[in-house]
């Protein structure tokens, strides 16, 4: 993996390094995300849709918000109709 650093400013930007910014296709206005995990951070593109943006392209509304003993229940029903035998 190629080690490339970047200063932080007062401000706290950071500047993408030209190689990564093509290498990713990031332009200007394109998003990153920063994921933290065990001590390390890992800077990735952005995905273009959330998963909202995705349920609504497949199922034409919006999800139905639901608490958490209705998912609750309904992995409870899943588990017992998946272990019913037949």
């Amino acid at each position: 993996m190629e080690r490339i650093e970047s200063k932080i400013t007062a401000q706290g930007q950071v500047s993408v390094p030209a190689s990564i910014r093509r290498r990713l296709g990031l332009t200007p206005g394109s998003k990153i995300e920063w994921c933290e995990s065990g001590g390390e951070v890992v800077v990735r593109r952005a995905s273009k849709f959330s998963s909202r943006d995705i349920h609504e392209a497949v199922f034409e509304k919006p999800p139905e918000p639901r608490s958490v003993a209705d998912m609750d229940e309904g992995i409870r029903s899943r588990v017992r109709r998946k272990h019913a035998g037949g």
